[in-house]
């Protein structure tokens, strides 16, 4: 189930094969897959199974965020193989539960050693648009920077977004999300960043201390300034069904078809018609899959009126006050229902639907990934317009921890444009406190502001506006 043509993307397919196992059966991969993708490029669905009821789970989010793929990959359980790229040979479980790690507690000869540690001036966690311009700033002003990234692909969701981006020339307007991936790792590379890719951070310690793991292997960051760019996770809709395998994050299939060209379905239930559901439903159409309708709990669209007129042009119906119900199948999705709502978002009897499908794709919002703060005893705050818990921050993008700044998704739900400016500010501000403020360092922080308060401005810009006033409310208690 490989993508053969694309309008855009590339996916040669004279690419080095490799083979591994499942279950004890042989498969094969692309070099550079994830183990989840070649699965699903196989058309396994099943990845695990759950705790308690041993229900079916399979590829969700794509970004290590939930657990539906975790699996004992050469005999280690809990790995997250939408993370861990596939390599010769290696033996892969579908697992039930916890997993079991063979050996593990009757072990009693543990061997100590010397934890290494990284130092840098700014260490910086996620590599998305936030991160990478957090990086490039901080390095321009001359500080050692460290970017970590828990994938094997630098870029964030820039390297699945393939629509050209609006805004001005500075915003990279008309360029495409996975292109500017590509220029801001130029960019970094450029200036000597160092970039720790497949690294996970685990624990943040006062003051400014972090603990990270890569290649199974921990290891601690001493860095005077930190900067969390980490993005967010996809929410959940609840409804009868939603744990099928089928049942995926908007992320995770534009991650399939987008990064590992691999065809998620074809037939789509897309629910949300936001810019995020709208756009991943006109990708999925390049990508040959049919999109069976649109639907939108709220009276009406969320999305730009111009990605929704291409949706429709191509015969796609946004069906606005509807929601799904149910999703149905075994093992996996085969069907789902759908259903108008009233003024009041309840359902209405006798106008339920059924739709033939294989996959529902949920579009339904995002929520920061706010953990490593909650976990470094930050202020934090609930948020509803930034999309739920954000940690508290000043103009500067620096939280109630002195020396840890946040940027992106992570401190309230916006588009990539605004992502790449809170980073650009939080880099400069993180150099500007450890060497001391310059005029240009001023002059480049007021060109950021600027930049923000123009994205912010209309009605697009209204939710954000709002989270931000919210957010400088809570801070003053």
């Amino acid at each position: 189930m490989r993508i053969v043509d694309h309008p855009i993307l590339d996916f040669p397919h004279d690419r080095k094969k490799i083979f591994f196992t499942f279950n004890g059966k042989k498969f094969e991969a692309f070099k550079g897959d994830t183990i989840a993708a070649a699965l699903h490029a196989a058309g396994v669905r099943v990845l695990s199974r759950s705790l308690n009821l041993h229900h079916a789970r399979g590829f969700f989010c794509a970004i290590g965020k939930c657990s539906a793929c975790e699996m004992t990959v050469n005999g280690v359980p809990n790995v997250k193989t939408c993370l861990d790229p596939v390599k010769e040979n290696m033996a892969v479980k579908s697992q039930t539960g916890w997993g079991d790690f063979p050996g593990f507690y009757e072990t009693t000869n543990y061997e100590r050693k010397d934890i290494p540690v990284m130092k840098a001036d700014v260490a910086i966690i996620g590599a998305g648009p936030a991160g990478l311009s957090a990086a490039i700033e901080a390095a321009k002003l001359g500080a050692k920077v460290l970017l970590m990234d828990e994938n094997h692909q630098i870029g964030g969701q820039l390297i699945k977004q393939t629509h050209m981006f609006f805004g001005s020339k500075e915003h990279h307007a008309r360029t495409r999300g996975i292109d500017i991936a590509k220029l801001l790792l130029r960019e970094c590379e450029s200036l000597k960043v160092e970039i720790l890719t497949g690294c996970s951070v685990v624990g943040y310690f006062f003051p400014n201390e972090l603990a990270a793991v890569k290649d199974n292997r921990l290891f601690k960051v001493d860095a005077d300034k930190i900067v969390v760019a980490v993005g967010a996770s996809e929410n959940m809709l609840a409804f009868e069904g939603n744990d099928l395998p089928g049942v995926y994050g908007a992320g995770g299939i534009q991650t399939l078809m987008n990064v590992y060209g691999v065809m998620p379905a074809k037939r789509v239930l897309m629910v949300g018609a936001g810019n995020i559901g709208v756009i991943v439903s006109y990708q999925l159409l390049q990508a040959g899959v049919e999109v069976v309708s649109v639907v939108e709990a709220a009276p009406t669209i969320g999305a730009y009126q111009v990605h929704a007129s291409k949706l429709v042009r191509c015969g796609v119906p946004i069906l606005t006050s509807h929601s799904i119900k149910r999703a149905y199948g075994e093992d996996k999705v085969t069907g789902a229902t759908i259903v108008k709502l009233n003024k009041d978002w309840q359902e209405i009897p006798g106008t339920e639907q059924e739709v033939e499908i294989d996959t529902v794709c949920l579009s339904v919002g995002l929520n920061p990934a706010s953990e490593l703060f909650f976990q470094a005893g930050c202020r934090m705050s609930y948020i509803a317009e930034l999309g739920g818990n954000v940690v508290l921050h000043d103009e500067n993008m620096e939280t109630s921890i002195s020396g840890l700044y946040v940027a992106g998704d992570v401190a309230g739900i916006e588009e990539a444009s605004s992502a790449m400016l809170e980073g650009r500010m939080a880099g400069i501000s993180a150099v500007e406190a450890l060497k001391g403020s310059t005029e240009g360092m001023i002059k480049m922080k007021d060109d950021v502001k600027k930049g923000l308060a123009s994205l912010r401005t209309g009605p697009f810009g209204r939710q954000a506006r709002i989270g931000e006033e919210k957010m400088k409310e809570a801070a003053k208690k």
